[in-house]
């Protein structure tokens, strides 16, 4: 499998066990079809074209790029949605925003809800779900743009919509901004850490940093 999916899929293989996967899905890649012909690319019918069994545990935005759990089969989706549903998976991201946040590190609370349906928009809302986002700055510099960012709630759009709310959006982030920048929206997840439910066995895992991360 490891040298179909790169090429069925265009994306890598991070980790393959008997009873999952974890893939880096590309920036500008649906986690799953969208309405209508122009939406029906996407990572998990490319994986399926390799592995017809294979199933989507969680999603990603399309223009977020990092890890995602892929089920090897109906069964192991059961056990490993059932992580997700308890909170029991840690899930760490690395972004670039516009503009500094005060201090070194901070939480976002603040309940999100849908504001727009097409294209989709989340903002803060009295009658929206309860969420948490904490952060971190990659450096202690004040000026420190680039972020850690580990969501403790699990919402659509969560950290984009509490980031643009403090009035520091992700950068190239064409929905919560007027962006015009080239490339691909500054957001990554970057690791997922999670006990195996199978084996029992703590699992962490990484991947690659984007190369905007890198320059």
């Amino acid at each position: 499998m490891a040298a179909k999916l790169p090429q069925l899929a265009g994306c890598s293989l991070v980790l393959e066990q008997p009873q999952y996967l974890v893939v880096d899905k590309p920036s500008g890649l649906l986690s799953q079809p969208g309405l209508g012909c122009h939406q029906s690319d996407s990572l998990i019918t490319r994986l399926q074209g390799c592995c017809p069994e294979l199933r989507l545990v969680h999603r990603l935005d399309r223009d977020t790029s990092g890890l995602i759990l892929v089920a090897r089969n109906q069964s192991s989706l059961r056990s490993l949605s059932a992580l997700f549903a308890v909170r029991r998976v840690q899930k760490l991201y690395l972004a670039d925003v516009v503009r500094p946040l005060s201090g070194r590190r901070g939480s976002i609370q603040l309940p999100l809800a849908r504001l727009q349906r097409q294209p989709p928009v989340y903002g803060p809302h009295p009658d929206g779900k309860p969420c948490c986002t904490l952060w971190r700055k990659w450096t202690p510099s004040t000026d420190c743009t680039r972020l850690w960012l580990r969501p403790l709630t699990g919402r659509s759009h969560q950290l984009r919509a509490h980031l643009a709310a403090v009035d520091a959006p992700i950068c190239a982030d064409r929905i919560y901004t007027s962006s015009d920048a080239p490339g691909p929206m500054h957001l990554h997840a970057y690791a997922l850490s999670f006990q195996d439910p199978f084996d029992h066995r703590r699992v962490r895992v990484r991947s690659a940093l984007p190369f905007w991360a890198r320059a």
